[in-house]
This record gives C-alpha cells, structure tokens and sequence, in this order.
C-alpha cells in the first residue's frame, strides 16, 4: 500500500496537473480557432446527426457496424456516471462554488479536442468480427506510425477505464445504497459483478443494446427532478449563478489561494466527466458506421456538452441551491443525496441511488468496451480478453468494498497520463481532422450530403476502411 500511495503522489504534484491544465486549455483552445469555433458553429448539425442516427438504430442489423446514435449511446454512457453525480459535489465540496465555471470551461474549450480526437477515430478505424473498432491507439499507429505509443496509450486507457474506472464507479453505487436501504456493499457488489459479466461476455453489440436503453431514460429522468428543484428555487438561481462566477474570479478567493482550488477541482472532476480530450470516447466514436468521419465527430462532441452543461450542471445546482456543502461534513455521493432530499424529501436518498446504479452501471458496460477494444489492438487472442473481462468483474467487486479516496486518486492519475499522451497525438494530427471537417463544410455548402473517400484528403495513408472515390464510382458503375 506504501508503494501505491506514493504513486498516487506523483499524479497530484502541482507541476504534474499544470503542465496537463495547460495542455487541455492550450490545445482546447487552438482546435477551437482553427476549426473555426466547431462546436458552435454546428451545434445544430449535432442535433439533426443525432435524430438521423437514432432512426438507422432500428435497421442496424443491415450495417457492419453499429449505428451513430448506439456509439453516441457507448460513449455517453462513459461520461455519465459517478463524475456526474458524486465528482461535482466533491468539487463544489473542496473547491466551492467557482469549481462550477472551471468545469464549465473545461467543457466548451474541450469539445474542440473531443471533435478532433473523434474525427481522427473514424478515419483510422478497422474493420473486425462486430463491424469496426479504432480509438487512439489506432491513430497513432496508422498516422504516426508509432506503434509503441498506441501500446503504452493501450496499457493506460485498459488499466484506466476497465479497472480503475470501474472500482470507481462500483464504489458509488454500493455506497449510494448502503446510504439509501443499508444493504451491505459486498452484497451489492457481488449483485453488480454478476450482471456486469453477464453484459460484458456477450460483445459490443450487446454493451450497444444495453447503453441505447439505460442512457435516455437515466439522463431525462435525473434533469428532470433537478428542473423541478430549480424551477422551486428559481428565484435564488441568480444568485447562484452570481456565486459561481464570483467565487471563480473573487479577490477574496484569489489572496487566499481559493480560486486555484476551485479552478483544479473543476478541470480535474470536469475532465474525468466530460472526457474531452482524454482519448476514452474515440473508442466508441470508431465504432459507428458513418458516410463521413466528421459526422461522428459532431456527434461525440455533443456528448461533452450533454454530460457537463446538462448533467453536471443539474448536480451543481441541486447542491448549491441547497446550501448542504457548506457544512464540511459530506462529500462525494452522500452530498448529492442529501441536498436533493433538502429539495423534494426523504424519497431523494433512493431516487438517487437509482440514479447512480444506472449512471454508473452503464459506465461500467461503456468503460469495459474502451479496453475491450485496446486489448484487440495489444493481442487479440481470446484467452487475453477472457482474462480481461474477469478482471473487470472482479475490480467491480474490489471497488465495491474499497476506501472512497484512493480509488479516486488512483483514477485521477490514470487519466492524466492517458490525457498527456493522447493530447500530444491528437497536437500532431489535428490537420487532418482539420480537412476533414473542411470537405464536410464544402459537401454541405453545395446541398450534398457529405460522403467521405480515402483520397478527399491529399497523401492521406494507412486507411482501411474508407474507399477511394474512383473505387467507388466503378462500384456504381
């Protein structure tokens, strides 16, 4: 344990998380610019993509892949879970109200690297048994030709999401129950880890099916319960907004080193959220079966809104309006619940316990494909993916019965160093993703609907899944 400790350490050091701030804010920032403000400019292309998507779901059985809107479904599932609910009341806890706009940020500059990362996902993906699969690992050996980057990137996001990850959001459900009817968490664990291998074991298409159903039905019923709390309260949300932004930016919090807690907690719990630019959700955007790669890259950058500016702002508010933070004594998921039962009743403690069996649970389905599909590209052999998939189940059941604090440290230090290496990928192929979005935006502008082809980007090599256009012209013919 002393030697897992002090590695925890080195994940916490300040130099270590500044040089990571400044490398999502910095790269967030240029993608941004040089994709001329993406993530604004076809925020409602997102919508009209995704509609379209959930429509192809019904005749997915048609596709090699699966549909846009089932990846779109992989990928939220991931970024909804403990973050949203247990990660913001612990930011709010320790950083105050400031580490809202922090998280805030992180979302609106981060969507431009989550667009890139995706983008690049899509036009590097391989064919396999379940339609595609592709991520960073991917990318960075076909367009970098760095096959021992996408190794290390390998080993990191299968330690990260299908272990570390995992323990975390186990250890929220059996607390948040264990909180709301006193049930044992090793019992509950031992529930979870056999429906998590049930899942699992039975491949993509089923963890798809699976997130398609729990992912709308969690997010709409949770912002509708916080709708109400704020729309009870409504008066005071001005204030509340009023307090975020002062708290950010005060002097007070300045001179006493609060506004740096507060901008570390909601980069840090942000980031673990929303994922942009961590390298997890590429995994999922890789997957789908698109006419064009920028298609998905719109799509998964609507997940990071949806998670933060929706979801993670519901919490927030919820936790701010009911003034539970202020005590000291909660964090984590036992904040959320108390708050929300301040708001609308002791019914709350097993509403939110729900909630968080369904966030997290489907993080976990979400989570295990990310290293599902990295320990195809490190050894695709059945024997290491049965040993995989055991070892997700049995770390459910380990972060089931674990202390709270170094599953979340252990978490954060995963993450960044996934971050650090998928940023340094997505710096040096973002031109790319750059043509690509620019042959989509012509495509439209001329009233098409875009269809990509492995020569519409100039020298671009090592693309296995997109056909030339001269290929496909003979095809019509």
């Amino acid at each position: 344990m002393e030697f897992l400790a002090t590695i925890v350490g080195i994940g916490n050091t300040w130099l270590w998380s500044r040089i990571l701030i400044v490398m999502l804010i910095g790269l967030g920032t240029y993608f941004t610019i040089r994709t001329n403000f993406v993530q604004f400019r076809f925020f409602g292309e997102m919508f009209k993509l995704l509609t379209e998507g959930a429509s192809e779901a019904v005749s997915s059985k048609e596709k090699k892949g699966i549909s846009s809107f089932q990846a779109f479904c992989i990928s939220t599932a991931s970024r909804v879970g403990t973050g949203n609910l247990a990660g913001v009341a612990i930011a709010v806890s320790v950083g105050g109200p400031g580490a809202v706009f922090w998280m805030w940020l992180i979302a609106l500059i981060g969507a431009g690297s989550s667009f890139v990362e995706s983008t690049l996902a899509q036009i590097y993906k391989v064919p396999d048994k379940d339609g595609y699969r592709g991520g960073p690992a991917y990318y960075m050996e076909k367009a970098l030709g760095m096959k021992w980057m996408g190794l290390l990137f390998s080993v990191l996001i299968t330690l990260c999401f299908g272990l570390v990850f995992n323990a975390a959001q186990a250890n929220t459900i059996t607390i948040a129950f264990e909180e709301a009817f006193g049930i044992s968490r090793l019992i509950v664990g031992f529930v979870l880890m056999a429906i998590t291998a049930i899942v699992i074991f039975g491949g993509v298409k089923r963890i798809a099916k699976v997130a398609e159903v729990i992912v709308p039905i969690m997010a709409t019923a949770y912002v509708l319960v916080a709708a109400f709390v704020i729309i009870k309260n409504i008066s005071a949300v001005p204030a509340i907004f009023k307090l975020i932004i002062g708290s950010a930016f005060g002097v007070k919090q300045a001179v006493g080193g609060g506004m740096g807690v507060a901008l570390m907690q909601g980069i840090k719990r942000g980031l673990f959220s929303n994922e942009a630019g961590m390298g997890s959700a590429p995994n999922a955007a890789a997957t789908a079966e698109v006419t064009h790669p920028v298609k998905q890259g719109l799509i998964q950058t609507l997940g990071v809104f949806t998670d933060t500016l929706l979801i993670c702002s519901a919490t927030a508010f919820v936790v701010l309006l009911s003034g539970a933070y202020k005590t000291g004594d909660l964090t984590g998921i036992q904040l959320t619940q108390t708050a929300l039962s301040s708001q609308v009743g002791g019914w709350a403690n097993t509403f939110v316990a729900f909630c968080i069996l369904l966030f997290a649970f489907s993080s976990i389905v979400g989570n295990y494909y990310y290293g599902e599909s990295n320990i195809e590209f490190m050894n695709g052999s059945k024997v290491w993916l049965f040993a995989y998939r055991t070892a997700v189940s049995l770390m459910v059941l380990w972060g089931s019965v674990s202390s709270i604090q170094i599953v979340w440290d252990m978490a954060d230090l995963f993450m960044g160093m996934m971050a650090l290496i998928n940023l340094i990928a997505i710096a040096m192929l973002g031109k790319i993703a750059f043509a690509a979005l620019k042959d989509y935006a012509k495509q439209k502008k001329e009233g098409k609907d875009p269809v990509f082809y492995a020569d519409s980007i100039p020298g671009l090599k090592n693309v296995e899944c997109w056909e030339t256009s001269s290929k496909a012209a003979f095809k019509k013919a």
